[in-house]
Order: C-alpha cells, then sequence, then structure tokens
C-alpha cells in the first residue's frame, strides 16, 4: 500500500514538471477612476446617487442651495432696471435735442438761402449758426453722460451672468457613464467648492496592465489579439483581448506580483481592453496569454 503511495506521488509530481504551459504575462485590472467635485458652496439639498449606480452621461443628479444666488441675482436686476430708467431719461433728451436741431438747420439753409439773395443780413446768418452749434455740443454732453450708464449696465450684465454660471454650477451633473464606485457626501450636509461628492469609472471595459520581459516585446504589437484569464472555481475563465498600449522605456518589477527574484528585471507594462461581463473587478489579478 505505501509502495503504490509513493508511486501516485511521483507520477503526480513528474506530471506537473512536465507541464510547461504558463502565462505569458499577469497582472491586475484597473480602470479610469474619476471624482466629482463640488463646484459651489452650500447645503446639499438633494444628491440622488448609490454606490454601484450605473450613471448616464450629462445627467443631474444633485443639487447645491441656490436660495442666496437667486436673490442676488435679482438684486442686480432691480439695480440694472434703475440704471436703464436713468438712460431711458439721457435717451429722451437726446432725442428732443436732435429734433431741435434738425429744425434749426432747415431754418439755417433757409437763412443762407435769403442771405444769398440779400433778403437776409450777415448777422442772421451769424445767430443760426450759432444755434447749430450749441445743439451740437448740447447732443454731446447728453453722449457723454449717458456713457457711464451704459457700463454701469454692462458691469450688472456681467454680474449677472456670473451669478447664472454660479447657479448652473450648483447642479452637479454627472460628466460621464459609469458605475459609482464610492460616495463621499449625503444630502444636507454643507459642501464646498473642490470637495469631493463621489467616484465613477466606466468599466463596460476594463483595462489589464501586465508586464513582459524584453524578449517578449518581438512577440506583441498594439491591436494584436490575446486571451486574458481570471480564476473562475476549479478552472479558469477566458475572455477575449486587445493590446491597446505598449511602454516606450523599461522599468522595474512591480513588487506586487512578482517574486523577490524576478523584482531585479526590468520589465515593460502593456495594456490590453477587455469586455467585462461584470464579472471582472478593478484590481483582480489575471493572466496573459498570446497563444
Amino acid at each position: 500500500m505505501k509502495k503504490t503511495l509513493a508511486l501516485l506521488i511521483l507520477a503526480s509530481l513528474f506530471s506537473c514538471n512536465n507541464n510547461d504551459e504558463k502565462a505569458d504575462g499577469y497582472g491586475n485590472f484597473e480602470a479610469t477612476e474619476v471624482t466629482i467635485s463640488a463646484e459651489a458652496n452650500g447645503k446639499l439639498i438633494s444628491f440622488t446617487i448609490e454606490e454601484g449606480a450605473v450613471l448616464e452621461p450629462n445627467t443631474q443628479i444633485g443639487l447645491v442651495d441656490t436660495t442666496q444666488l437667486y436673490f442676488n441675482k435679482q438684486q442686480l436686476i432691480a439695480s440694472r432696471n434703475t440704471i436703464f430708467s436713468k438712460s431711458k431719461n439721457v435717451l429722451s433728451q437726446d432725442q428732443v435735442l436732435q429734433a431741435q436741431l434738425k429744425t434749426t438747420l432747415i431754418e439755417k439753409k433757409r437763412v443762407e438761402n435769403m442771405f444769398a439773395e440779400n433778403a437776409a443780413t450777415k448777422r442772421q446768418v451769424d445767430e443760426v449758426v450759432g444755434k447749430v452749434n450749441v445743439l451740437k455740443e448740447q447732443i454731446k454732453s447728453v453722449g457723454t453722460q449717458n456713457a457711464p450708464i451704459k457700463n454701469e449696465a454692462k458691469s450688472i450684465d456681467v454680474q449677472i451672468e456670473k451669478i447664472e454660471d454660479q447657479i448652473e454650477k450648483s447642479k452637479i451633473i454627472n460628466p460621464i457613464k459609469g458605475t459609482v464606485l464610492a460616495k463621499y457626501a449625503e444630502p444636507n450636509e454643507i459642501t464646498a467648492f473642490g470637495k469631493p461628492l463621489y467616484k465613477i469609472a466606466d468599466i463596460s471595459e476594463m483595462t489589464l496592465r501586465v508586464y513582459v520581459s524584453e524578449t517578449q516585446l518581438p512577440k506583441i504589437k498594439i491591436g494584436q489579439k490575446v486571451t486574458v484569464k481570471i480564476d473562475s472555481g476549479a478552472e479558469m475563465k477566458d475572455y477575449p483581448g486587445t493590446i491597446s498600449w505598449i511602454a516606450s522605456s523599461a522599468e522595474f518589477t512591480p513588487k506586487i506580483i512578482q517574486t523577490k527574484e524576478e523584482r531585479v528585471n526590468l520589465v515593460y507594462a502593456i495594456k490590453i481592453i477587455v469586455k467585462n461581463d461584470g464579472s471582472l473587478k478593478i484590481g483582480m489579478p489575471a493572466e496573459m496569454w498570446i497563444k
């Protein structure tokens, strides 16, 4: 019995030593993680997301209190209306002076014609010319009075646009399609500009970062199809993958995935794009098989 058991152990060891199949690379899955932060200060009136939720791009998922911004905007609108009323008074004066100038110019032409026929004196001509010059100066003065009013109105318009931009940024808009990985805030909390609210990543496609030796580089190229394997119970589960990036320079083998002897070796990082069926997770280890 002991002899038979010893023979079985030797046969098992022999079969293992003859199994030369080995993955061409080892690594971990990763995804581009985006941390979304607040763009306004105030209380979170609403924040309707949960970890694991799949969000669509350009979707409003929350709102920061805009009450004070609204009141500031209304105050500026009232100030602008007051300025416009001043401008209307100035413009009405300009219209009156323009009408007087038009009448005076007609009178000036008539006097000049009469002077040409010796029916008017030089003094009459000078008087009407003087009236025209006075009216032109008055019109110019009114225009000068209206210039600062216009500038003040433009300044208020800019302030209103600024507040409207702040109100728009108080809306929390999800920028990309992806899955919520972490949530950092809750409704009714006070948030501030730049404070992280949640982290999101598109995990419909995962990136497997693996490391290969210099001798393996001639066998790989960007766009090449490879097989990616992950642990799945007693067997390995296969996924088709595509090499999307190859590092241009070597680096030392990462300590987290290699033995002590291999850490001194120089390797090249590559990235493999893999479609996710829901089983792949960030940080999950995997193997790359070129054959």
